[in-house]
């Protein structure tokens, strides 16, 4: 297995989104994005659940 730099990575990543078309990469952009809200959101509202004595 050869070791590829990042930039070398994203560059193959990005050349290969153009030969399939946006769609895999906006449907990943987009769950990652839905992911973080949820996560932020849990994060953010656990405190509110707590009762300061």
């Amino acid at each position: 297995m050869e070791h590829n730099p990042p930039a070398t990575w994203l560059t193959e990543a990005a050349s290969a989104a153009e030969q399939q078309g946006a769609g895999i990469l906006l449907r990943v952009v987009l769950i990652v994005m839905v992911v973080g809200c949820v996560l932020t959101a849990w994060f953010l509202l656990r405190g509110y659940r707590r009762k300061d004595e």
